[in-house]
C-alpha cells in the first residue's frame, strides 16, 4: 500500500483543473476523484511506487524503477497498459464505480502518477 505522502504528491501533481477532469470523467464529484486518485496509488504494483523489489505481481521484472526514473515512450505506454486493467477492476471494487469508467478514468490519471514518481525518485 502506498504512503499518505505519495497519495498527496499525486493530487498535488494533478491540480485542481485536472481533479474537477477526473470527476467528471468519473461521473462524481471532486472527493470521489480524490479517492479514486488514492485507491489508485494504494493498488500500483509496488515496484512501480518504490515499496517493493522487482518482478511483483504484474511480472513488470524491474522496469518500474527504469520507468519511472526517467524512461518514456513506448515502455511507459506498454507499463501503463500492461497495469490498467488490474488496476481499474481494483479500484472500481473499492470504489463501486463501473471499471470501464475507471479504466478510462486511468488514461488521464496513470501518466501523472508515474510523472510524480519520477519527481520523487529524483529528489
Amino acid at each position: 500500500m502506498a504512503d499518505d505522502s505519495l497519495r498527496a504528491d499525486v493530487l498535488d501533481e494533478l491540480g485542481d483543473d485536472r481533479i474537477e477532469e477526473l470527476a467528471q470523467e468519473l461521473g462524481t464529484d471532486t472527493e470521489g476523484a480524490k479517492q479514486v486518485v488514492a485507491a489508485t496509488v494504494d493498488e500500483l504494483p509496488a515496484e512501480l511506487t518504490g515499496g517493493g523489489p522487482p518482478g511483483g505481481a504484474l511480472g513488470l521484472g524491474g522496469l518500474g524503477g527504469g520507468l519511472a526514473g526517467g524512461l518514456g515512450g513506448g515502455l511507459m505506454s506498454g507499463v501503463i497498459g500492461k497495469i490498467t486493467r488490474p488496476v481499474a477492476e481494483a479500484v472500481a471494487k473499492r470504489t463501486g464505480l463501473p471499471p470501464a469508467t475507471v479504466a478510462k478514468a486511468l488514461e488521464l490519471l496513470l501518466p501523472v502518477v508515474m510523472t510524480t514518481i519520477a519527481k520523487r525518485r529524483k529528489r
